[in-house]
Formats: structure tokens, C-alpha cells, sequence
């Protein structure tokens, strides 16, 4: 009989606040940075740190709104 093949512990991620700059390992995504070219990232805060920030939002909702202001149409 074949035995599992046992899997390595998994590490948290680690990432360091963008608000009170202390290092946490349950990191939330509070903005997203877009690039023309090349890959953008994403900005990280606390749990603690992370109601001061507005939520992230869907950047498709944001085109289909220009799309509607520059062709015109309502919301």
C-alpha cells in the first residue's frame, strides 16, 4: 500500500502595513496599483489598519461607467 506523501507546512503570508507600517501576517488588500506596462501590485494594511481604507473597486465597473459617460448614456 502506498503512503501519502506528506505535504510541507504552508507559510502565511507576510506583508507590511501601508498605514501604521508594523508587519502582520494577515495582510488586506486595501488598493490595487495598475500599470501601463509590466506588472502593477497590490498595497496591503492591517486588520486594524484596514476600515480606514475606501473598498478596492471592481476597475470593469469603472470602464463600463467612463463607457456610459463618454457614449452619453445614463446610469
Amino acid at each position: 500500500m502506498n503512503e501519502p506523501t506528506p505535504t510541507p507546512p504552508t507559510r502565511k503570508p507576510v506583508r507590511m502595513c501601508v498605514r501604521c507600517h508594523r508587519v502582520t501576517d494577515e495582510p488586506v488588500v486595501v488598493a490595487e496599483v495598475h500599470q501601463n506596462s509590466g506588472p502593477g501590485w497590490n498595497v496591503y494594511a492591517c486588520p486594524e489598519c484596514a476600515p480606514y481604507f475606501p473598498p478596492v473597486p471592481d476597475v470593469l465597473d469603472l470602464l463600463r461607467g467612463m463607457r456610459r459617460r463618454y457614449e452619453g448614456g445614463a446610469g
